[in-house]
């Protein structure tokens, strides 16, 4: 996993319905919808797995040295995506109510 500018996860969370929850060391904190992850032609066959086998995306960690997030030693996603492209949320503490309006 490559480098963030300098931005580190702190802390991730698995939400319903495939959403991840994401805090960044800059105090930022995004939410993250990877079901379009699964359907897009070049990565639908290396995130199956995490689709299809019960509870494995629950178990969603920070990456080492918060430069992604890791499920097991074959799947991973880097923190620029999901700072670049997950959605700003105005909550440090993620209320599943609250970050579900914000999606």
């Amino acid at each position: 996993m490559e480098n963030c500018e300098h931005k580190h996860i702190e802390m991730v969370l698995p939400l319903p319905n495939y959403v991840l929850y994401i805090a960044f060391d800059d105090g930022i904190c995004k939410v993250y919808d990877m079901k379009p992850v699964f359907k897009h032609p070049k990565l639908e066959s290396v995130f199956k797995e995490l689709f299809e086998t019960k509870g494995l995306f629950d178990k969603v960690k920070v990456g080492r040295g918060g430069y992604g997030v890791v499920w097991n030693e074959r799947l991973d996603f880097s923190c620029d995506d999901l700072y670049y492209n997950g959605i700003t949320v105005d909550v440090r503490t993620p209320k599943s109510s609250t970050v579900e309006e914000t999606i």
